[in-house]
């Protein structure tokens, strides 16, 4: 991989990892873009390519702590008090200690769903109708999240049943073409939850959910035999790059959520798919 290619994709990470038009669905299109003109990058659905994505969703994660330092900040620091508080059998609002497990239960089912099927969507890196067809069912899940009215729920009402709807949520958005950010705050807001925290918690739900994927599939690729045909250097500039557009694009997609304009990127999946079938039936023929 050259440094300008992993520019290109660490550049393509940082705009969609938050707008919610699926990050890994462009950058697999953006891959087979780059093979198909003679790059020599390794296949798609390859390890060490889904270990560079997962490098560039690392990026991102950066950008969430940019943005979101002052909440995040809040409740590291309120969990931790909480968690002092009950190993000394202090009463205390434990608010954000609760947060924290639920968000635990959220990554934990994320894994049982997502483990299993880690091949099969993987395998879906390599297929661009595949792709397409899963881009199709995150348009029709945007378009729904501006219709839904005001939601009640606050953070005070996520309970056991919502940390496990959002974590099915974010492990089928393992799948290539399912946006992770459009998923989960759709099922969140499905579940009741207002659209802040919908937000918040699918955000901040991201750091330990890419952080553990990453860990397992960075043990996937050292026991290859092969090595990777990925640098340090390449994986720094991606990294570098995906952190500084993501700042951007996460600001835009909070200011477009709250305001119910999520329609906006449904249209834009929905016409990318069909312009990716076009393509995929233009090769075949």
């Amino acid at each position: 991989m050259t440094p300008w290619e992993a520019m290109v994709l660490g550049l393509v990470q940082g705009l969609f990892m938050f707008v919610p038009v699926s990050s890994t669905s462009h950058l697999a299109l953006t891959q087979h873009w780059l093979i198909e003109r003679g790059s020599l990058l390794p296949s798609p659905d390859s390890p060490e390519m889904i270990l560079f994505d997962l490098v560039v969703h690392v990026g991102t994660l950066v950008s969430i702590v940019v943005v979101f330092r002052r909440s995040l900040g809040i409740f590291v620091t309120r969990a931790l008090r909480g968690a002092r508080s009950w190993l000394r059998g202090r009463s205390s609002d434990r608010l954000y200690l609760r947060l924290a497990a639920m968000g635990a239960v959220s990554v934990a089912v994320t894994g049982a769903v997502g483990l299993p099927l880690r091949s099969a969507f993987g395998a879906v890196f390599a297929q661009p109708l595949a792709i397409a067809f899963s881009l199709l069912l995150t348009g029709a899940l945007l378009y729904w999240t501006d219709s839904v009215g005001p939601r009640s729920r606050g953070l005070r009402q996520i309970g056991p049943s919502i940390a496990i709807v959002i974590g099915l949520a974010q492990g089928l958005a393992l799948m290539p073409g399912l946006s992770r950010s459009g998923l989960t705050i759709a099922f969140a807001l499905f579940a009741g939850l207002q659209r802040r925290w919908a937000a918040e918690y699918s955000f901040l739900l991201a750091i330990p959910t890419i952080l553990a994927a990453t860990a397992v599939q960075a043990l996937t690729v050292a026991s290859a035999p092969e090595p990777t045909g990925i640098g340090w250097f390449a994986l720094a500039i991606g990294f570098a790059v995906a952190a500084l557009v993501g700042v951007l694009a996460l600001r835009l997609v909070l200011e477009l959520l709250y305001r119910a304009r999520f329609r906006y990127f449904a249209y834009y999946v929905w016409a990318l798919a069909a312009a990716v079938t076009i393509g995929s039936i233009r090769s075949a023929i």
